[in-house]
């Protein structure tokens, strides 16, 4: 019953509802931020290994950071990529686990999927080896091709840090512990620039001083973050004995990996794609410059949407694990709304830089010019990839890689490489016909993504 002068029960009620969701709602936004700020610092930099020995072999000769770079692409293709999309399987595994309480299970399946990528390591190595007369059977300059091969086989000892590396970072980022990384990550970044420098222009090492200071510094990031689990109180819960239940992980790891290697690698390898199909091109060496430059600038940006994909896998496998649908639910509405302000910002920056954007890679007029007309594109392309990164961070953290290894292929490779292929060499588009193809294939994903995301029933996968 009413009293006449007082606020009804029932209004009181839904306005206590409605405080709660919002505090809710603005404790997830700060908890997104705890983790995806300090990750883009750990993303870039563990990016960065790998690319900074690029710019001091540019000060040596053509042939020195030619023959790298066309390494570095293919063991990215074939090895990295791999490694990176399978590790992506503990984020599911580890993240729900830890939700769960099960505490030992997050250690148990570091364990196993560390073995499991040591083992893909092996046929990655071989295929490395070979890279010399893979680059001579598509043509490649036979000079360039034996450099590059020379360089591929001096980065296979990088590759096994790499695996543990990756392994290590979802197994902290699951817990949320991401300041241990953030500091291991710089201070491997640092020693890595010296000692590439070192090794590069004192001791006048090349190309393999270059390969030596990336798989150095990245055992030496894998050493400082082995310490920090063994030691750290916070990792007390988390550390498990080595067991023969590691080994049964293992099938449930590759049930995970497979479709979260899939994911990653369709994308990736659609960037290599294009990157080869403008050298087809009329003028291949300004269409190949103007969009690697592209590639760079939506690479460096890529790492904060991933980041804010992270924690959207860290907090709704955490929520899910722990049986809570809804406070994931919240989490997941919290990292949409930071990442739509983020790409916002980004594409109005892009779009005011536009016009002295391309003097940060080059000097000539040609270029620059056509680095402009390629913005509206850049930032089309900024928009629809922080979506898809953050979806693929939800599709992670809930378990369903293999739906999204599905939507990558169809998007990708039934309507972004045709629509690359039409515009780029049939409407003689040339550059913006081929990255609208990679729009075109982004922006199907992230619509499939989103049906995905939004008929996923939360409380069945609980």
């Amino acid at each position: 019953m009413e009293v006449e002068g007082l606020v009804p029960k029932q209004e009181i009620m839904e306005g206590k509802s409605t405080v709660r969701r919002w505090r809710a709602f603005s404790g997830d936004l700060n908890r997104v931020n705890r983790i995806a700020l300090p990750m883009i610092v750990v993303t870039v930099s563990q990016f960065l290994l790998r690319v900074s020995p690029m710019f001091m072999l540019g000060h040596l000769d053509e042939l020195s950071l030619s023959s790298a770079s066309i390494a570095t692409s293919l063991c990215n293709v074939t090895g990295f990529s791999v490694l990176f999309g399978m590790a992506s399987a503990l984020e599911t595994l580890c993240g729900q686990a830890y939700g769960a309480e099960e505490y030992k299970r997050v250690g148990t399946y570091t364990y196993g999927a560390i073995i499991c990528l040591f083992l893909v390591c092996l046929p990655v190595s071989l295929i490395w080896i070979f890279t010399e007369k893979l680059l001579l059977f598509t043509g490649q300059d036979p000079l360039i091709s034996a450099e590059a091969g020379k360089f591929a086989i001096q980065l296979i000892p990088t590759l096994f840090p790499y695996a543990i590396l990756q392994c290590l970072v979802r197994y902290l980022q699951t817990q949320s512990l991401i300041l241990p990384m953030v500091w291991s990550s710089l201070a491997s970044l640092i020693f890595q620039l010296v000692l590439c420098w070192a090794f590069i222009f004192k001791l006048n090492l090349g190309n393999a001083g270059a390969a030596m200071s990336i798989g150095i510094s990245y055992w030496l990031n894998v050493v400082l973050l082995v310490l920090y689990v063994k030691y750290s109180p916070a990792c007390h819960k988390t550390r498990a004995l080595f067991s023969k239940y590691v080994f049964v992980t293992m099938r449930d790891f590759f049930q995970f990996a497979i479709p979260s290697a899939a994911m990653v690698c369709l994308e990736w390898w659609l960037f290599e794609l294009i990157l080869l199909l403008s050298g087809l091109l009329p003028n291949p060496q300004l269409e190949t410059s103007v969009l690697s430059i592209c590639f760079t600038i939506t690479n460096l940006h890529y790492h904060i949407p991933y980041s804010f994909g992270t924690a959207a896998s860290t907090l709704i496998s955490n929520e899910l694990g722990a049986g809570k649908p809804e406070a994931a639910r919240v989490a997941l509405y919290a990292v949409l709304v930071l990442s739509v302000a983020e790409f916002l910002i980004a594409s109005i920056a892009i779009f005011a830089c536009g016009h002295i954007l391309g003097y940060a890679f080059s000097e000539e007029k040609v270029v620059v010019d056509y680095v402009q007309k390629m913005v509206p594109f850049l930032g089309l392309s900024i928009t629809v990839d922080s979506l898809q990164a953050v979806l693929s961070g939800v599709a992670r953290g809930s378990g369903w890689q293999h739906i999204g290894a599905y939507v990558n292929l169809g998007s990708y490779y039934l309507v972004g490489v045709p629509v690359t292929l039409l515009l780029g060499f049939v409407l003689h588009l040339k550059g913006q016909g081929l990255w609208s193809g990679l729009i075109a294939g982004a922006t199907v994903q992230c619509i499939l993504l989103s049906i995905v995301t939004a008929h996923t029933n939360l409380k069945k996968q609980v």
